[in-house]
């Protein structure tokens, strides 16, 4: 096949890049090529997507079999490369996200579940707060223009190798610190997220079988508790580490932040976003998306970040010494939390 990615070289792309090559496909990236520098294995067509006459200048001339949009946030952005790409590919498949949906407060919501109000008027640019509702956006005007020809894929986290948000990184690394781990809430909480390798190699095979609609994406196919991540975290990382499980009051009593300073958790207590972490995979897994052993994601991540530049600046975790405050001052509250 001769594939289109639309980015290509951070994350998703780079992922979605690597799976297409290794089947023997055809790739090739329209980007800035500010993010990263252009891939030597692709060609790399130069065009920023919010211009429409750079953009069409790029894709003249060319057709592929399908497109993959990795890069696409502002419904009048996505607009004009589906426009432009009307006819000249066979399918468009939209890489979205399951903060699309209106609620979480229900568990186990599914693909029809309600979604959220796209902003109007059309902002000129993303916001956390507007994240999920520019994605619904994106994802009505790819279904208008293509129709039966689209695929969008919501993925929930998204982890692994080249991983920029340290969402997921920060597990596996602070366990090779060693002492005592502060862990967020019950230890049997449920969580998910899904390896950037799996959602490219199966997003390929969807794309390959000719595949259309909308699925959503994160895992494992089976529940996994926050105390089996961090199990699997340990010993992989060959740690020695002892974990504290510090419990919800206390963390929102000492403004921690969920997700971000206390990544993978967000407070049962919150109704609003309850069920965020219980999403419905049965439709995925009916279409063959299948999971490497979490042990692979975790050692995979790991060797990864330890490539990194020891200066790296982390966008999320816990510090240092933030945590050794907390777990002083857990100490004294525990008794009466107990």
């Amino acid at each position: 096949m001769r594939l289109l990615i639309l980015g290509g070289t951070v994350f998703a792309g780079r992922a979605l890049t690597d799976a297409a090559l290794a089947a023997g496909h055809t790739v090739q990236h329209v980007n800035r090529g500010r993010s990263q520098p252009p891939d030597p294995r692709v060609q790399t067509l130069h065009a920023d997507r919010t211009d429409e006459a750079a953009l069409a200048s790029a894709l003249a001339g060319h057709r592929w079999d399908a497109v993959i949009d990795t890069s696409g946030y502002l419904p009048q952005v996505v607009e004009r490369s589906a426009r432009l790409l009307d006819g000249r590919v066979g399918r468009y498949c939209f890489i979205s996200t399951v903060s699309v949906y209106a609620s979480f407060a229900e568990r186990g919501y599914g693909e029809d579940a309600q979604l959220a109000a796209v902003p109007e008027p059309l902002p000129e640019a993303m916001t956390p707060e507007t994240y999920g509702p520019l994605k619904a956006g994106c994802e009505a005007v790819v279904n208008r223009i293509h129709g039966e020809r689209a695929l969008v894929i919501r993925p929930g986290l998204i982890v692994g190798p080249y991983d920029p948000t340290d969402r997921f990184t920060y597990w596996p690394v602070r366990f090779t610190r060693g002492g005592t781990v502060l862990a967020p809430g019950r230890p049997s909480r449920p969580v998910q997220f899904i390896d950037v390798r799996d959602l490219a190699e199966w997003t390929l095979s969807l794309i390959e079988r000719g595949v259309g609609g909308t699925f959503n994406a994160t895992g494992p196919a089976t529940p996994l508790t926050m105390e089996q991540l961090l199990a699997t975290c340990r010993v992989v990382a060959e740690s020695d580490a002892a974990i504290e499980w510090v419990d919800e009051a206390f963390l929102a009593e000492n403004g921690v932040a969920p997700w971000k300073e206390m990544p993978l958790w967000i407070p049962e207590s919150d109704a609003a976003m309850g069920g965020l972490m219980a999403t419905s995979i049965s439709r995925a897994l009916a279409a063959g998306l299948r999971f490497r052993p979490l042990d692979v994601t975790v050692q995979a991540t790991l060797e990864w970040a330890r490539s990194r530049p020891l200066d790296h600046v982390w966008k999320a975790g816990i510090t240092v010494e933030r945590e050794a405050e907390l777990l002083a001052k857990w100490q004294a509250y525990a008794p009466n939390a107990r």
